[in-house]
């Protein structure tokens, strides 16, 4: 009897779990499904001038139209919210360093090194200052955002996973959302500041001419076919580090593949004149280059407006969530695109004290009192923590390689963000939008455009400090008595160097040098990429011929030929001679995969490619193993390709001329250098027991692309992450792919002729694992497929009214 007691007893235990857990799941179900976008209705909207609508195509792409640029920008800020709140949400907390108040205590460190730079109070200040038409404007966005976020049925679902509810969005937002993109567009220049302050101390000034050329023959500038880089002399020695292996307390480098793709984020854009397209008007394409992650960088909208004349203005490109302007696109008269231009934007200036003058720092402007910021920083499960930043009239003060430095960064200035985008969407012609660039607040970038008539030109869009001639001075850290260090205000539109119509009919540029003449100096170099991608850019431009059309310039996107690389597999050849293979089956292996398995394309199928590229990279490591070591003490992304990306071009020069004074004294020749490269390659690729074979570049290139939560939860998180596509395409080529880095979106639009227009990216518009939009479109950007760059017929409409 007690045992059937028992039995009915757990029986119903069971049930009642079984009961709960379903509920649980059903609420859990019920909670995602309501924090999906809602995509028909009419909804009230408070402030509209007269109505909105937000009509989705069967992609989720949306016409945004209103009867004003008002209400657009406040139906922009609904679609925004409803699809990418959380994602916005980060970006301003990346910039104002924030993340602890989410993630707890394991983001302190970044909000620590963010928060130094106090760009909440300065969003705080720059919404003060703003235009009344801006901030009108910022307005409508805002409250578009916040009665998205509201409308919602239940919170994006992140906010249960972090327990915490969102907050609302405030104007400030926006322009911290621009401010985090001046730390991934810019981020790097401070690590390659301090790296070439170690640099600078433990090398001579003959050294550091040879190991950091200011130019190389691989530069493609857009006023010179080449730039004539003096033939420096090999110096009778190398630096004390040179070759060393790393001491044994030092810390371990970043990893060579950390490192690869140091210097290449901010991408390719490129233009063909109207008088080589079929239309008559210009070609502009663009592919930006970014973290590839869920949900993706950009937002696909067109947005159509009043344009004040009797007419309607309809632009169509890619949006960045938390701003309420067309990044990249066209308005249907004029086009453009931007890349990373890498210039010289940053200064560490050393601070000088003295016993007499306690508490205070002698700048270039003389001696001053720093003052004390104190910063609150709140951290989830634990107490705030109060952070002092000292601030003097050039920036922060950052304490490093044993000084204490000013921070003299563009981003800190009030010129750093604005609204200035909005003058884009209605100029007509390529010379009004040249003009525009110049005030723009961003990051300054390089700016390519074609209007409806033909014409092509560049110039920089953002800041441009104003300041003598400084050469590579400038960047080192300097001092307070350095003339180089001293901004003398900022440059005005007109002074802004520019390309407008070049004789070839095609402009490129891919985050290299970008003159070789007049104009160069204004801009500086903070981190110039090698050139190899603009070189293949621009050759394969000019092999287009006399005339040319949308879908053979959106091509050259997808070009993966190895033309850099090339040069490094015969090298990987020579150096598997017949003396180094004899009786070593591994190496025969390689050599045999080197001549057989080589496609000339970084071709996901080819084990050749991935062995001379880390042939490449080994040969790397080797002679650099001890700086990059002691550069980890100084800053962790610190390393020696951030000293200079030409190290690949200093290296090859040794291995072709192999100098005996260069040659690290463990190794009898340079040849058995060589082959030591190729055996930690053969090794890193063979471990496990994988045979060689198997080692292809698909198996090391696959996207590893997630949303920022997939790898904490082990049950759903497999939804929040692509399946793993091997990518073609690597770092020095046009079709740049990395597992989570790449092009974040491909375009190519002829103004006017926008129907032809094509484009892709990685991710879809939603952020919501559960939306038919979160992944929609990605299998184009994988295979590069031509889709419409234009939306298709509607298929869902939201509608606003008053």
């Amino acid at each position: 009897m007690q045992k059937n007691r028992l039995l009915v007893w757990s029986r119903r235990v069971l049930f009642i779990l079984l009961a709960l857990l379903v509920l649980a799941i059903a609420g859990a179900w019920l909670y995602l499904r309501g924090s999906l976008a809602q995509l028909d209705g009419t909804l009230k909207a408070a402030g509209l001038e007269s109505t909105a609508s937000i009509a989705r195509d069967a992609h989720g792409v949306p016409v945004i139209s209103g009867g004003s640029r008002g209400d657009v920008a406040y139906a922009t800020g609904f679609v925004h919210a409803q699809e990418r709140y959380f994602q916005m949400d980060l970006l301003r907390r990346v910039a104002a360093g924030e993340l602890s108040e989410l993630f707890g205590e394991r983001a302190l460190p970044l909000d620590k090194s963010h928060r130094l730079h106090r760009f909440r109070a300065r969003a705080e200040l720059a919404v003060k200052s703003m235009p009344a038409a801006d901030r009108a404007l910022l307005e409508r966005y805002v409250a578009g955002v916040n009665a998205g976020l509201n409308a919602l049925s239940a919170k994006p679902f992140e906010y249960a996973l972090v327990g915490m509810p969102p907050r609302a969005w405030a104007p400030a937002d926006s322009l911290l959302v621009i401010w985090a993109m001046y730390f991934d567009l810019q981020g790097s220049q401070e690590p390659r500041e301090l790296a070439r302050g170690w640099f600078k101390e433990h090398t001579t000034e003959e050294q550091r001419a040879f190991l950091a050329p200011e130019a190389s023959p691989w530069d493609a500038p857009l006023d010179a076919n080449s730039i004539a880089a003096s033939d420096i002399a090999i110096p009778a020695a190398p630096p004390a580090w040179w070759g060393k292996p790393k001491a044994a307390d030092a810390p371990a480098p970043a990893k060579v593949a950390a490192a690869e793709f140091l210097n290449t984020v901010g991408s390719n854009n490129w233009a063909v004149a109207g008088s080589r397209s079929d239309t008559g008007a210009a070609i502009v394409a663009d592919d930006m280059h970014l973290g590839i992650q869920l949900p993706n960088t950009w937002y696909r909208a067109a947005l159509q407006f009043p344009d004040g004349k009797g007419g309607q203005r309809r632009l169509v490109g890619v949006t960045l969530p938390g701003t309420p302007f067309v990044v990249v696109g066209s308005n249907g008269r004029v086009a453009w695109g931007f890349t990373n231009s890498y210039g010289d934007y940053m200064d560490f200036i050393a601070l000088d004290t003295d016993a007499s003058r306690p508490g205070q720092v002698r700048t270039q402007a003389g001696w001053e009192t720093p003052a004390e910021n104190e910063e609150t920083i709140l951290v989830k499960g634990a107490a705030p923590v109060k952070l002092i930043v000292r601030e003097t009239s050039l920036g922060p003060i950052r304490e490093a390689l044993g000084r204490s430095y000013a921070l003299h960064w563009t981003a800190h200035t009030p010129a750093a963000t604005n609204f200035n985008a909005r003058n884009l969407e209605v100029v007509d012609t390529l010379e009004q939008a040249l003009a525009i660039a110049p005030t723009l607040g961003i990051p300054a970038q390089n700016f390519v455009g074609g209007d409806d008539k033909g014409n092509i030109g560049w110039t920089i869009a953002g800041p441009l400090p104003r300041r003598a001639p400084a050469g590579v001075a400038s960047t080192y850290p300097m001092t307070a008595d350095d003339a180089a260090g001293v901004w003398q205000g900022w440059l005005a539109p007109e002074e802004y160097p520019k390309v407008i119509n070049p004789a070839d009919g095609h402009i490129a540029t891919a985050n290299s040098r970008q003159l070789a003449g007049n104009g160069a100096e204004k801009i500086g170099d903070g981190g110039f990429d090698l050139g190899a991608r603009t070189h293949q850019v621009r050759d394969d431009l000019a092999a287009l011929g006399a005339k040319t059309d949308v879908k053979k310039v959106y091509a050259i996107g997808l070009d993966d030929r190895a033309v850099f690389l090339t040069a490094w597999r015969e090298r990987a050849l020579a150096t598997l001679d017949a003396k180094a293979i004899n009786g070593n089956a591994q190496r025969t292996e390689a050599l045999a995969l080197l001549k057989d398995n080589w496609s000339g394309k970084a071709s996901v199928d080819s084990a050749g490619y991935r062995i001379t590229r880390g042939f490449m990279y080994a040969v790397y490591d080797i002679l650099y193993e001890s700086a990059n070591a002691e550069l980890a003490r100084v800053d962790s992304k610190a390393s020696m390709a951030s000293v200079s990306s030409r190290w690949p071009v200093v290296v090859a020069r040794l291995l072709d001329q192999q100098p005996a004074a260069w040659l690290p004294p463990q190794y009898a020749d340079w040849q058995a250098l060589q082959l030591a490269a190729m055996d930690r390659v053969i090794k890193d690729l063979t471990k496990d027991g994988q045979p060689l074979a198997k080692a292809t570049w698909g198996q090391r290139n696959t996207a590893a692309s997630a949303h920022p939560f997939a790898a904490v939860l082990p049950v759903v998180g497999k939804y929040l992450k692509v399946a793993p596509d091997m990518l073609p395409g690597d770092q020095h080529m046009p079709r740049v792919s990395g597992p989570t880095f790449g092009q974040s979106e491909r375009l190519t639009v002829s103004p006017g002729h926008e129907e032809q227009g094509i484009f892709n990216m990685p991710g879809g518009q939603s952020g919501h694992p559960l939306s038919p939009y979160f992944l929609d479109g990605r299998m184009d950007w994988v295979t590069g497929r031509e889709s419409p760059l234009l939306p298709g017929p509607a298929q869902h409409t939201l509608t606003f009214v008053k």
